[in-house]
């Protein structure tokens, strides 16, 4: 490949990267607890993504492709998992014992890594995304799969870098963010765009 495509793959991530999706809140979430744990959460998702490039690069991935069936169990699971996260942060605000006004110990980096790969592994949209563009910027007499894992690598670092700013921002407000309404509003809209992410996810699957 060249640096011309190169740079141009890696602005197409960044782009869908700016677009707010599960990961993007997930991080936030964390981030607004420990920084360290946002960070983690930031790395497991970049970790999923790595996992759906190897996917593709050995054509696993292209079951999604061929059975919808597939595709549409996967997006279920990864629906009820949203769901699950942004039921349980909701809960935990109403308890009073929110990610923010918890011990920062309380808060594992280990979760937090877990929950971002499994937040990405379930969405096999990330794996279509590489069965779809991966080719266009992969020349016919390239080894597809060292450039596949290339391309992989790619939208892992960019994903990492755009989420890891996510997780410093969030942590550098956390000043203003501590103030009791406002922590009450964050937590019940993080826990809400989770849920709500995950209800639409598992809807527009079964109607499928």
């Amino acid at each position: 490949m060249t640096s011309a495509s190169i740079l141009a793959f890696a602005g197409l991530c960044m782009l869908l990267a700016l677009a707010p999706g599960p990961d993007t809140f997930l991080v936030l979430r964390y981030s607004l607890a420990r920084r360290r744990a946002g960070i983690a959460a930031s790395v497991g998702s970049a970790l999923g993504s790595l996992v759906w490039a190897g996917a593709v690069a050995f054509g696993l991935a292209a079951i999604l492709e061929n059975s919808a069936e597939a595709y549409r169990v996967i997006k279920i699971i990864g629906g009820l998992y949203l769901v699950y996260l942004g039921v349980s942060a909701f809960l935990a605000s109403r308890k009073g014992g929110g990610m923010l006004e918890s011990a920062p110990t309380q808060v594992r980096t280990g979760s937090s890594l877990v929950a971002g790969l499994i937040s990405c592994l379930l969405n096999p949209k990330v794996g279509l995304f590489f069965l779809a563009v991966a080719p266009q910027f992969i020349p016919e007499n390239s080894a597809s799969v060292e450039n596949t894992l290339l391309l992989g690598a790619i939208d892992a670092g960019v994903a990492l870098v755009y989420l890891t700013a996510v997780a410093f921002l969030a942590s550098w407000a956390v000043v203003w963010l501590r103030r009791p309404r406002v922590t009450k509003m964050l937590e019940r809209t993080s826990a809400a765009v989770l849920g709500l992410l995950g209800v639409a996810t598992v809807a527009t699957s079964a109607g499928e």
